[in-house]
């Protein structure tokens, strides 16, 4: 008689973990790249951090962008691998292809960056925030095509079980910008002084280094290796890169609508005060950085559900979003209680004491953040889920309604039209996560009680 637990449940459980633990520290641990960025500058004072803010909003945008070629690549390569695990030739063509879409894509993004401070200007933000933090996005420009590589291979990697390379290379990484930081924002090690510009300088350096250790390690490691990533990399392959681009543009839409409602609610913050600036980008950064642990493990998942699906095997793919689904609820919940109990002491180790309001805007900020959490690690992992089979339209219009029909409309009637002030543009972000929830999970339980696919994308 089979032992309770150790049937296909558990069994699923433990492939997700095997490629989802590092993939969650990898993302958590890339994260705290711009963290540290975040904490290093806010010693320099709240103008400078609320210019930070600013600048990473602009520069993510335009990042945000470029994710969905670089995300696309992930079903493509987990559906082939699961129709049959030798299939190199198909692997390889998605893998190339996505870098491809990177190194064409990243460059004409950047363009954007020279404009940064006309556009902050005409967005009705501060003058001396928008003159900060044009040089601050600028620095960061060169990193993007870097970090976005860095997708491609880390999904290619855990789509043949090689995940903790990527934690690895992050983790050694992360350690570099610190230092970098210390040197180039302080004027430390006998670097000049450079401040804002010193940090974004050292977020490329750290970017472009561990995009070349991830080239280095598929090229030395065995089952890397004969996928021959890198052999005849300029033969253009333009079907397949055509795929890649039909894939990875409702893809980046969808994560856009997302990401442009949190930098959206910057600058909502933006005019109301300074202070409620810089206070945000603090409290946002605090459940981004939480939220980084069900992010790697909803990534981990959509693999997961990319292998069922190859393989055709329609239990194993809603076993394996339940699973995923589960998972990120539970990460997550470990991280929204500190941030409720604790978001005094939370606060402190961004700011400085005579940051006096700051530090309590932060505080009033964070409860609601934790409130919104387990939503936020829900919808993630339905959308990952629904990537997995290539469902890529349906979320896109489902995370468009939430996000700009329902979010955006709530934060800024409750943060500029009511008493409520800044906390009720948390409380309009809370209604947009609630709501994206609720619909992508329904997408995904249908998409998978179905016998046949749901359109022809997720075919």
């Amino acid at each position: 008689m089979r032992a309770p637990g150790a049937g296909p449940w558990r069994r699923e459980f433990a492939a997700l973990m095997t490629i989802g633990a590092p993939m969650a520290l990898t993302q958590l641990v890339q994260f705290s790249i711009n963290t540290i960025d975040v904490v290093m500058i806010g010693r320099l004072g709240g103008e400078q951090l609320a210019a930070a803010s600013l600048g990473l909003v602009m520069f993510y945008v335009f990042f945000v962008a470029g994710m969905g070629p670089a995300m696309a690549t992930s079903p493509m390569v987990s559906q082939a691998l699961g129709a049959d695990k030798g299939d190199v030739r198909e692997a390889r063509r998605s893998v190339r292809m996505g870098l491809w879409a990177v190194g064409i894509s990243a460059p004409i993004l950047s363009l954007v960056y020279f404009f940064a401070e006309e556009i902050a200007l005409a967005l009705g933000q501060p003058a001396v925030t928008a003159k900060l933090a044009e040089p601050y996005v600028l620095a960061l420009a060169p990193g993007l095509p870097f970090a976005l590589g860095v997708i491609v291979l880390r999904n290619f990697l855990a789509a043949i079980e090689r995940a903790r390379a990527p934690l690895v290379v992050i983790l050694v990484t992360t350690l570099l910008n610190a230092l970098l930081n210390y040197a180039l924002i302080y004027g430390n090690l006998g670097a000049p002084r450079l401040e804002l510009v010193g940090a974004g300088i050292a977020s490329s350096i750290s970017h472009a280094a561990g995009f070349f250790a991830l080239v280095a390690y598929i090229n030395w490691e065995k089952a890397a290796r004969r996928f021959e990533l890198f052999v005849r990399f300029l033969t253009p392959d333009w079907p397949r890169l055509k795929e890649v681009a039909r894939l990875g543009w409702p893809i980046s839409v969808t994560i856009g609508f997302e990401a442009m409602l949190f930098n959206a609610a910057v600058f909502l913050m933006g005019r109301i005060g300074v202070e409620e600036m810089a206070a945000y980008q603090v409290a946002l950064n605090v459940t981004a950085l939480a939220f980084m642990m069900p992010l790697g493990l909803s990534m981990a998942g959509g693999v997961r559900v990319g292998l069922m699906a190859g393989a055709q095997n329609r239990p194993g793919v809603r076993r394996a979003s339940v699973v995923a689904i589960a998972s990120c609820a539970g990460v997550i919940l470990l991280f929204a209680i500190a941030m409720l109990l604790f978001p005094a002491q939370i606060a402190g180790l961004y700011l400085e004491a005579d940051e006096a309001v700051v530090r309590a805007l932060v505080a009033s900020f964070l409860p609601i953040a934790a409130a919104f959490a387990l939503f936020d690690a829900t919808q993630v992992a339905a959308s990952q889920a629904l990537r997995g089979l290539k469902d890529v339209r349906a979320p896109m219009v489902i995370t468009g309604f939430s996000y700009w029909v329902v979010g955006f409309p709530a934060a800024a009637w409750l943060g500029l039209g009511t008493p409520v002030g800044a906390v009720g543009i948390w409380w309009g972000l809370l209604a947009s996560l609630f709501c994206a929830a609720v619909l992508l999970s329904a997408r995904l339980w249908q998409i998978t009680r179905d016998a046949a696919p749901a359109n022809k994308d997720a075919a």
